[in-house]
């Protein structure tokens, strides 16, 4: 597997004013930035699932992109299929690229904030 649930959880969670719940019952994460939802995950102990399916919010063009470039990369899992994608972690796709992912989430969702709120984050 490219990045192992542990690393992920650390890597989300150093996120600046990140928070972590699970409001959709346990094995499915949420993590917000000053309330508003960049990425959730559901664990690879998830009976539902093989494996760690990870939704991050993503521009729709580079959603297109992302699904044509990995197999594992689909439209967001119960989610707006425009705005974010689900990737099915698997070795097709590297650690790097994921961490990429992640940031560009959360960047994205931070660049949508009002200012006093952006503000808030350490720069």
């Amino acid at each position: 597997m490219s990045i192992d649930e542990k690393s992920l959880n650390a890597y989300l969670m150093q996120k600046d004013k990140t928070t972590c719940s699970e409001p959709f019952g346990p094995d499915v994460y949420v993590f917000k930035v000053l309330d508003k939802m960049y990425a959730l995950y559901t664990s690879a102990g998830n009976k539902d699932r093989d494996g760690i399916w990870l939704n991050l919010k993503v521009d729709p063009d580079d959603s297109i992109c992302l699904q044509d470039e990995f197999e594992c990369i689909i439209p967001g899992y119960h989610m707006n299929k425009k705005h974010w994608i689900t990737v099915k972690v698997c070795d097709e796709i590297s650690k790097d690229t994921i961490i990429e992912l992640i940031d560009d989430s959360y960047n994205l969702i931070v660049s949508k904030m009002t200012k006093a709120k952006q503000a808030l984050l350490i720069k």
